[in-house]
Order: structure tokens, then sequence, then C-alpha cells
């Protein structure tokens, strides 16, 4: 927590796309966001990185099924530590389809993402990215 005497500044950094795509890599969780019909959409889906795709499990009759056609997405996973002003972010910029493909299929029932969410969950939609970039953002204190 930060005195009324102390102003801040931040520090950014940029991730190399390696190290992007990394995080992707050992990280499960994130968000998806698209301009849905009725205007933008972000909801948190469990994925894999998987052949330099991002996979997710969906209900073939939710809101996310809609990406099953050819739609640009973004996606992102973070850790943000409020207490410190402190953070990190991926962006991943490209197109959502889903995979009809069934030795990808096989292969992703195999060793897939599994969804934190209950019910039936059999559409796997994956994102094939265009652009990854990432950054880090850290508060520096001045007295």
């Amino acid at each position: 927590m930060t005195s009324p005497s102390e102003r801040h500044t931040s520090h950014f950094e940029v991730i190399p796309e390696s190290r992007c795509k990394e995080l992707l890599a050992v990280h499960t969780a994130g968000r998806i966001g698209w301009n849905a019909p009725d205007g933008p959409e972000i909801l948190p889906v469990t994925y894999a990185y998987h052949n330099n795709e991002i996979v997710f499990r969906t209900s073939p009759h939710g809101v996310l099924s809609s990406l099953e056609r050819r739609v640009r997405v973004a996606f992102e996973i973070d850790e943000i530590y409020e207490d410190v002003q402190t953070g990190w972010n991926v962006l991943v910029r490209g197109t959502a389809r889903g995979v009809t493909n069934r030795y990808s299929l096989t292969t992703l029932w195999k060793n897939g993402p599994v969804p934190w969410a209950s019910g039936v969950r059999n559409s796997f939609i994956a994102i094939t990215p265009e652009r990854i970039s990432g950054r880090v953002v850290r508060a520096a204190f001045v007295d």
C-alpha cells in the first residue's frame, strides 16, 4: 500500500515471443474474446497449448460453439499481483475454428484440455495464432 506522499510510475517490458509460448504451455486457464452477434464477448476457458495452437473444449450448444466457424479472436493469459502493482500478460490474436480432423480429435481426447465446467463439453475449438505478444508491468515507487 502506498502512502499519499508516494507517487509511482509504471515500467513495461516486452516478453519475447519464445517466452510467451512457454507461458502458454504451462498455464491452463485464460480468456477468449470475440465480437459476438450481440456485441463484444469475453469468457474464461481452460485450454491446452497443443501443436502451437490454443485448444479448448466447449458445449456444442453454448455461446462458445459459435467459434466453430472461423472467427477472429483474442486470447489472453495473465497473472496480476494487485498488492505490489505488478503483473504480466500474454495476448494471442488469431482465428478460432472447430477441430474436425479425426487424428487431431483422437489426440485431443487423450491429451487435450479438461474443462472445469460440468456438462457435455465435446466440441473442440482451436485458435491458430497470427500474433503473440506479451508484457510485464512493474510499479516503481518514488518518495
